[in-house]
């Protein structure tokens, strides 16, 4: 697999270490598969197996003493890649031939004496087929490549859109924000807020926040988008307004690395100072502590309100700035890396409509995996609802990846020496 005929050990990625014909169809892929469907197909089945020979392959070489200190390096970072994917394969193995021991026997306890023991087996089986499922997500979540960004903090940005009539948009805005809010508390994350602007009847027109934590883009980079609201305004309008409005607002999710190393020139830089808009604090709307940000170059405009000292703002609205220059660089890496999952999820583009929050219906729609889900106020509440979702979306994606990877490995060269 990796060892070539003159002895040399090439590494090899976890999924271009096989060749075989695939009988994936993309059209087929159009609708959600689980990780428990993907598992079963016989070209994963066959991808896995080679891994885990090849894992028995590289311990057998480890073991030998004619291999120099270069090879056995290479064989040690190798062995760490494949082993717990041997592993994670081995034991659902073990736990699909345990089930099929409890069906074999669930067929011949069909007497009334045997009543308990048939339920004891079916609650058996039950526990087996969810650490099968757990499992399975766990070893497409080792076969994925990470992506470079996934662990890095985050700068959320919403923006109300427009909207048919009323102001729901603005108040849409302001719901979203707060949800993304109590997510980061659900998930232990800082959230710190640097910009906003609230409307006038409440709602919110524009708000940033910077997000830090374990793995906050991995979880957060696929809500960037437009999202769509559907329902009916509570008060306002006249009678004949009664009726459905659709309204939009916007998120951007940008990561933003420990170290973004962007240079940029002060004469580059058009910075103004303005008094401060929202609420708390008694030096709101007192003194010009707000600060401005705009590269001229770029056109690109950062704004922080959230000290008093306008020096602080300053050196965060900078920040701020910086991360949005590197995530001009990075695009075109992360365009890339996913050019053939567009369709199935998306670009990330903030003009991209990817939800649609309908309140009539009382139902959440994610149009890149044709996904619906009921309670809309337990998904705004931004725990485990909006959790749950959010990981609907990283299996898909896995499921995507390593789909992808499969089907390109027919295409890949012999290697030799």
């Amino acid at each position: 697999v990796g060892l070539h005929n003159c002895g040399f050990w090439r590494p090899k990625s976890l999924l271009d270490a096989a060749r075989f014909t695939l009988s994936f169809n993309s059209r087929h892929r159009k609708t959600h598969q689980d990780s428990r469907a993907l598992w079963k197909h016989e070209a994963v089945q066959k991808y896995l197996e080679t891994l885990s020979k090849e894992y028995q392959q590289v311990i057998h070489l480890l073991n030998a003493d004619s291999i120099n200190d270069f090879e056995q390096r290479t064989l040690r970072r190798r062995c760490a890649d494949l082993s717990p994917i041997a592993a994670a394969f081995q034991e659902i193995k073990e736990a699909e031939r345990e089930v099929q021991e409890l069906e074999a026997m669930c067929r011949e306890l069909d007497s009334r004496d045997e009543k308990q023991l048939l339920e004891l087996a079916l609650e058996e089986k039950e526990t087996l087929d969810k650490k099968i499922n757990m499992l399975c997500r766990k070893l497409f979540q080792l076969l994925v490549p990470k992506e470079k960004y996934d662990r890095s903090h985050v700068i959320l940005e919403v923006t109300a859109g427009r909207t048919t009539g009323g102001d729901i948009c603005q108040q849409f805005t302001k719901e979203m924000f707060e949800m993304y809010q109590n997510y980061a508390d659900y998930k232990h994350w800082t959230f710190d807020i640097v910009n906003y602007m609230p409307a006038e009847i409440g709602g919110l027109h524009h708000a940033t926040a910077h997000i830090s934590g374990d793995d906050v883009y991995r979880h957060l980079k696929y809500e960037g988008g437009t999202h769509r609201v559907q329902r009916i305004p509570e008060t306002g309008l006249s009678s004949r307004m009664q009726r459905i409005h659709t309204g939009t607002m916007s998120v951007i999710v940008l990561p933003q690395p420990e170290e973004v190393d962007v240079k940029v020139d002060p004469k580059d830089l058009r910075i103004d100072t303005f008094r401060a808009k929202g609420a708390g604090g008694q030096h709101v709307n007192k003194t010009d502590s707000a600060v401005r940000i705009v590269h001229l170059p770029t056109g690109l405009a950062v704004e922080c309100q959230q000290e008093r000292s306008q020096q602080m703002n300053k050196e965060i609205a900078l920040r701020t700035l910086r991360a949005k220059l590197y995530q001009q660089i990075i695009e075109k890496q992360l365009s890339q890396e996913q050019s053939a999952r567009k369709l199935q999820l998306g670009t990330r583009a903030q003009s991209e409509r990817i939800r649609t929050y309908n309140f009539t219906q009382d139902r959440v729609t994610d149009h890149r995996i044709s996904y619906d889900a009921r309670n809309i106020k337990e998904i705004l509440s931004g725990k485990e609802a909006l959790d749950k979702l959010i990981n609907r979306l990283l299996e898909f994606a896995e499921i995507e990846a390593v789909t992808e990877y499969l089907e390109n490995l027919q295409a890949l060269e012999g290697g030799g020496c």
